[in-house]
C-alpha cells in the first residue's frame, strides 16, 4: 500500500505527476468548463430547433452508457418525479417498444460508434422518433442523424475517455430548458462553466495538498474503504459518478447509500464488524495495518432537504437520515470526508453546486490513481 508520505510527494511533484499522466487526465479534468463552453456553441451550430420546434414530447429515451448514462440520470433527477415527460435511460442498441413520433431520443455517446450507438438511431428515424446525436465529429452516428435530417453535436477527438461527461450533459440541460422542463435559469450555462472553471483553480496541480480539496480527499482515501452517503437524488447521481471514476481510473471499491431510503442499510455498515474499535490516526504506522479501514464520504444537496423516503415506515428527511449516518459513524470512530463542502456552497445554484461536486470528485479520483501510478500500469 503506498504510503501518504511518498502519495503526498507525488501530487507535489509536476513532473512526476506529468509522467504519470500519459494521457493528459488532469488537464481535461481542468478543462471541464471549456467543455460546457464549447459543446454549448457546437450545439447551437446543430440546430436544436428541429427537435423542439414540435414542442414538448410525450417521453424521453436517452441512449447512453458510462458518462452519457451518468449524464442522463442527472437530468432525471434534476426533472425528479414531477416531471411533465418520462424521462428513460437505455444503454442500447434497443429503443423502447413504446418510443413512436411523439417522442425525442437521445443518443448521448463520446465515439459516435458502435451498435449501440448507431443501431437505435436508425431505429428512431425508421420509426419516426425525432432524434438527436451526440458524438465524435468524423463517427458513424453522424451519418444516421444526417440520413434522418436531424441535428448532431460533433465532439472533438481531443476529448479523452473517463472526462466527456459536460460534453454529454450541456446538451441534456439545453434540451430540457428549450422544452420548457426546467427554467433557463437552472440550467445557465455560463454559470455551470464558471463553478467547473473555480474548481479547476483550487484543486489544479500547482495548489498544495493542504489547501487542495481534492489532492486531499485522494490522501483520505489512499488506505480507505469509502462508503458514500448520498443526501437525495442528485447527490446520488454524483456519488454514483464517484464510485464509478474510483473503481475505474484508481481500482478502489466503494459502497453506496442514497438517503433517506438507504439509511438503515448505511447505518448498519458503519455501525458493522469492519468498524475499526479506535479512531483513526493519520500518523500511524501503516506497515502495521491489515486492511482497509471504512472511511464515510458524505455527498450533500441542501435542496433535498425536505425528500421524504418512499417506503420508509417512518419517512423522515434526507438530511435527518444524514444526521443519523453522521452520529453512527462517530459513535463508531469512522473518519468523515465531505465531498466540496469547502468555500460556500450555498452562494451557487443547484447545478453549479452539483458541477463543483462532480470537478472535485473528478480530480481527486484522477489523482488518486496517479498517486497509485495506476494510469501507467494499465498502459503496460
Amino acid at each position: 500500500m503506498t504510503s501518504p508520505e511518498l502519495a503526498e510527494e507525488v501530487l507535489g511533484d509536476l513532473d512526476v505527476l506529468r509522467a504519470r499522466d500519459p494521457r493528459g487526465l488532469l488537464p481535461a479534468v481542468a478543462g471541464a468548463g471549456a467543455q460546457v463552453r464549447e459543446t454549448s456553441r457546437l450545439l447551437e451550430e446543430a440546430g436544436l430547433d428541429a427537435v423542439t420546434g414540435g414542442g414538448r414530447p410525450r417521453g424521453l429515451v436517452i441512449v447512453a452508457r458510462r458518462e452519457g448514462a451518468v449524464a442522463a440520470s442527472v437530468l432525471r433527477a434534476l426533472l425528479g418525479p414531477s416531471s411533465p415527460v418520462t424521462v428513460d435511460v437505455v444503454p442500447g442498441p434497443d429503443l423502447p417498444v413504446w418510443t413512436g413520433p411523439t417522442d425525442i431520443a437521445v443518443v448521448a455517446t463520446r465515439t459516435g460508434a458502435g451498435r449501440y450507438a448507431v443501431t437505435p438511431a436508425y431505429e428512431a428515424a425508421r420509426r419516426g422518433v425525432t432524434l438527436l446525436g451526440i458524438g465524435a465529429e468524423d463517427a458513424p452516428l453522424r451519418a444516421a442523424c444526417s440520413t434522418a435530417r436531424m441535428p448532431y453535436v460533433p465532439l472533438p477527438r481531443s476529448r479523452v475517455r473517463h472526462s466527456t461527461l459536460w460534453s454529454l450533459l450541456t446538451p441534456l440541460l439545453r434540451l430540457a430548458a428549450d422544452l420548457e422542463l426546467v427554467r433557463p435559469e437552472v440550467a445557465d450555462v455560463e454559470a455551470i462553466a464558471s463553478a467547473l472553471d473555480e474548481v479547476a483553480v483550487e484543486c489544479g496541480p500547482t495548489q498544495e495538498s493542504f489547501v487542495n480539496p481534492a489532492k486531499t480527499l485522494a490522501l483520505e482515501l489512499l488506505d480507505a474503504y469509502p462508503v458514500i452517503a448520498a443526501e437525495g437524488p442528485l447527490a446520488d447521481t454524483v456519488a454514483a459518478r464517484f464510485a464509478d471514476q474510483l473503481a475505474t481510473l484508481a481500482g478502489l471499491p466503494t459502497s453506496g447509500f442514497r438517503l433517506p431510503d438507504q439509511r438503515v442499510a448505511a447505518c448498519s455498515v458503519l455501525g458493522g464488524p469492519l468498524v475499526s474499535p479506535e479512531a483513526d490516526d493519520f500518523f500511524r504506522d501503516r506497515a502495521e495495518d491489515t486492511g482497509r479501514r471504512l472511511r464515510l464520504l458524505t455527498v450533500r444537496d441542501t435542496d433535498a432537504a425536505h425528500h421524504d423516503g418512499a417506503g420508509e415506515r417512518e419517512p423522515r428527511s434526507a438530511q435527518e437520515a444524514m444526521g443519523e449516518v453522521l452520529r453512527t459513524a462517530a459513535a463508531g470512530n469512522v473518519p468523515v470526508s465531505r465531498l466540496a463542502e469547502h468555500g460556500d456552497p450555498e452562494r451557487y445554484g443547484r447545478l453549479p453546486r452539483l458541477a463543483r461536486q462532480l470537478a472535485v470528485a473528478d480530480f481527486a479520483a484522477v489523482y488518486l490513481a496517479l498517486a497509485l501510478d495506476r494510469e501507467r500500469a494499465l498502459r503496460r
